[in-house]
């Protein structure tokens, strides 16, 4: 939500995708509706990139001496994977502390540039259930409600400290009900 609230054109941009998707009859965004959601999808992952919920992948145990990159690896050493590092390297993306969820449109949403839950065998078994919980969340929040930030100055993203990677300052943001929902929101 804090990204989307210093790109307000993305906020209008996947509301409208939403209620374009959902259509009428009004109702709440669905788990079946996620992947049929193109660009909220890129949300999600330039989200997950820039953001991931953790900076550190689940350590690993060389159990072969190996070289990678040029750099001797005895047996035995312990790997960290820093996520957060390789999603900002500028090797790999343009312009990588920007928000630009276009950046992971059509077969770029795909593949293993982007690994906020890790890779392959090793990936982390909760990752749909964790892609379908934010994704309902963040959804439900853009479709029912209108937000915007407190006063003028853009949401701080700076990086706080912690285990699952928040922000360094909580997020302050005042919401309404979008007129087209207030029906709907009543009857919950």
């Amino acid at each position: 939500m804090s990204l989307m609230l210093n790109n307000p054109k993305v906020m209008v941009k996947v509301r409208d995708e939403i209620d374009s998707y959902i259509g009428k009859p009004i109702r709440l965004i669905e788990a079946s509706d996620l992947l049929k959601l193109q660009y909220f999808r890129c949300i999600i992952m330039e989200k997950l990139r820039l953001h991931p919920p953790t900076p550190l992948l689940v350590p690993h145990e060389s159990s072969i001496d190996c070289t990678v990159s040029g750099f001797y690896i005895p047996k035995g050493t312990m790997l960290l994977v820093n996520t957060s590092a390789i999603h900002r390297d500028p090797k790999i993306w343009d312009k990588p502390t920007n928000f630009i969820p276009e950046r992971f449109e059509g077969e770029k949403c795909e593949g293993n540039m982007a690994m906020p839950f890790g890779m392959d065998r090793r990936r982390c078994p909760a990752e749909n259930l964790g892609m379908q919980m934010v994704g309902l969340a963040l959804g439900t929040m853009i479709q029912c409600f209108e937000w915007e930030r407190v006063g003028e100055e853009l949401v701080d993203m700076t990086d706080g400290f912690g285990l699952t990677a928040p922000r360094a300052v909580p997020l302050e943001a005042f919401c309404k009900p979008r007129q087209s929902m207030v029906t709907l929101l009543s009857e919950i």
